[in-house]
């Protein structure tokens, strides 16, 4: 928005954790999942279910992808019809094969930002300048992320279902106090570097909608203060990962900029967000057994310089 102040104005006395982790450091708050937690996820398995968390690609009702993206173009390269050629390849015993390749945004899926995405005031995360990023990101790109993985104990708040609706409005927002709130009401308390994912389930809307969905894009989220990144902070949250396309309200309604979260938590303090995650059998799991944490993995693929990947995150309870 053009009357919108700028966002080192914003986020003038956010808190950062640059340096915490040394001057080289790549993953940020990743840093916060030790082996420890590793285990600490690992207690949370009680009953073998495993929940695959990434939205189908070239699904045929269609891909969500944030707006002037496309979705991804899968085409097939050989199948049976390549031989019905004589200028087929040829080999021995008779083997033929299907073939095929995919055109895609890296961030047009269930993905993982990397900490390099997005910035503001000519420095990215810990400090790196952004010149860094042109022609790919040189420092805090995705492959680091992908390299350490994404281990720890995960917790399921479903905001959704704990304001009583099949989905969030557009341009609906909750805060930290709403996810501590939500998490309690679900009999499990938000613990001190827990991966958090967030149910909103407004995709379903773009399912419903197709492109009409995209009409005043608002989507729903948490919203920018001061508390809330604090909170963040205090907390020690390594992931934040949600159902929705960039992890927090479009359009910031008290100051008008956009994703000011996405400065203030992964810019600043190197939370790992990861976005477009299909959480619906999870969330109906969870509601029926009244188990809301689990053992969370993920590891986005390994792209050299990329902003960001692909990623079928596992839930295992």
């Amino acid at each position: 928005m053009a009357d919108a102040p700028d966002m080192t104005e914003v986020l003038a006395d956010a808190p950062t954790n640059w340096g915490k982790w040394g001057d080289d450091d790549e993953v940020g708050a990743l840093n916060y999942l030790t082996a420890d937690e590793v285990l600490r996820g690992v207690r949370h398995v009680r009953q073998g279910k495993v929940f695959t968390l990434q939205r189908l690609i070239g699904d045929p009702k269609g891909d969500p992808v944030w707006p002037g993206r496309s979705p991804a173009e899968r085409t097939m390269i050989l199948d049976e019809s390549t031989w019905d050629s004589p200028d087929a390849p040829q080999f021995p015993g008779g083997l033929h094969y299907a073939d095929d390749k995919i055109n895609a945004f890296l961030q047009g899926s269930t993905q993982y930002d990397a900490l390099g995405h997005v910035w503001y005031g000519g420095q990215i995360w810990n400090g790196y300048d952004a010149r860094s990023t042109v022609g790919g990101l040189d420092r805090a790109s995705v492959e680091p992320i992908a390299r350490k993985g994404v281990v720890g104990r995960g917790i399921l708040l479903d905001v959704a279902r704990f304001r009583g609706k099949p989905y969030l409005e557009k341009g609906e927002t909750f805060t930290h106090e709403d996810l501590v709130a939500c998490a309690e009401a679900q009999g499990t308390p938000i613990e001190k570097r827990d991966v958090l994912l967030i149910r909103t389930n407004f995709l379903q809307l773009f399912f419903e909608q197709g492109q009409a969905f995209y009409e005043g894009f608002n989507e729903p989220g948490l919203v920018y203060s001061p508390e809330l990144v604090r909170w963040f902070q205090d907390m020690e949250i390594p992931n934040l990962t949600t159902d929705t396309i960039a992890n927090e309200v479009t359009y910031d309604p008290n100051n008008g900029t956009a994703l000011p979260l996405h400065c203030a938590l992964m810019r600043n303090l190197g939370v790992t967000l990861s976005e477009i995650a299909d959480l619906e059998e999870l969330a109906e799991d969870c509601a029926g057994d009244g188990q809301y944490t689990f053992l969370y993995a993920a590891a986005p693929l390994k792209i050299h310089q990329a902003t960001g990947a692909p990623v079928n995150p596992l839930a295992v309870k």
